[in-house]
């Protein structure tokens, strides 16, 4: 008869007695030690499953020196983007055996470092997606982060793989796609002034405008989110501008609900991008010309690039670039000047 511990846990003493081994030979058998003899680890897992045995998950990390998990640190999961790389790399890394840790920021930049260091700890490895502190902080903290991988963000430090997407010449096709359409009063809804793509999509706008002086870009304070767009209606109108660049899809589809709200046709009176491409942006009314960024691709490839770390498979550690493809869809037409052209 097996007798409990005193926790009432079956433990691996139990197992030990069920298969008459001992307490070692339990232990390398569930962990996975492919040493021990076949028909001996046959028997452990017979009585480890007769008795209903679960291994202490910390004891095993303990034993093993890792947790077969890896963290991620975003800074607002209730973007779709963001939930999209996640939804790839916690796929990709459960084909591995790895589990997935999340930490949310709430596009807090100074929560970042913290929680990135406590992730850390807690993980055999990190991904930082789309980080909003400096790159002085970043430089600092990425050496105590190894193994790390970088969303959307570069950094000096060896070993460190980036995946970044090209931002600021998805932003300038955008705009040649307007300008295509007779638009030359433009306004850029920006981003959260902390994110590095914000500051690509502002690079991008700059190379634009010095290769078209007479088109007009206005730069108006936006944020990330749905209610960024929203509230962002007055401001727009009082542009002037016929055709808007949205930092992201969420924010567009905010614009949209509000200029629907006052009235204002899209892309009769105005015409609206996003970028991004989320699930919703094919579903909205118009539906929503954008920057499509191959976005679960992003999460995939970095359990990929994680996994080579981890395994010390290669001392090369490359990054990857990843071009946007735009999207035309309903929300972009003719400027009201060249319609007029086009239908008198």
């Amino acid at each position: 008869m097996v007798r409990k511990s005193a926790t009432g846990r079956i433990g691996i003493a139990d197992v030990a007695v069920k298969a008459g081994v001992s307490h070692a030979t339990v232990s390398r058998v569930m962990n996975g030690n492919f040493t021990v003899d076949p028909d001996i680890a046959a028997r452990v897992r017979a009585a480890a499953a007769e008795l209903k045995y679960q291994p202490n998950p910390v004891g095993r990390s303990l034993a093993l020196g890792k947790t077969d998990t890896i963290g991620i640190v975003v800074p607002d999961l209730a973007n779709p983007t963001f939930q999209a790389i996640l939804r790839g790399l916690s796929r990709a890394a459960a084909q591995d055996g790895y589990r997935i840790l999340i930490a949310d920021t709430f596009e807090v930049s100074s929560e970042e470092a913290i929680l990135a260091g406590e992730a850390r700890r807690r993980c055999d490895g990190l991904v930082l997606c789309a980080p909003r502190m400096s790159d002085a902080e970043l430089e600092e903290i990425a050496p105590s982060l190894h193994p790390l991988v970088l969303i959307n963000r570069t950094t000096a430090t060896a070993g460190v793989p980036s995946l970044v997407v090209d931002y600021g010449q998805g932003v300038q096709d955008l705009a040649e796609h307007l300008v295509g359409l007779g638009h030359t009063r433009l306004a850029f809804l920006a981003g959260p002034a902390r994110s590095a793509s914000n500051g690509l999509r502002l690079q991008g706008l700059a190379a634009f405008k010095a290769a078209h002086p007479q088109v007009e870009v206005r730069m108006l304070e936006g944020g990330s989110d749905f209610d960024t767009g929203h509230r962002a209606v007055d401001a727009v109108l009082d542009s002037g501008a016929t055709g808007i660049l949205a930092f992201n899809d969420l924010v567009a589809m905010g614009l949209l609900s509000g200029l629907h709200e006052r009235g204002v046709k899209v892309p009769e009176d105005i015409s609206v991008t996003g970028f991004d491409d989320i699930p919703f942006a094919r579903y909205t009314t118009p539906t929503l010309t954008t920057a499509a960024v191959p976005i679960t691709e992003l999460g995939q490839q970095a359990w990929h690039q994680m996994r080579a770390l981890i395994r010390k498979e290669s001392s090369d550690v490359p990054g990857s670039r990843y071009q946007p493809r735009l999207e035309v869809r309903g929300s972009t037409g003719p400027a009201r000047a060249a319609r007029s052209a086009v239908h008198g």
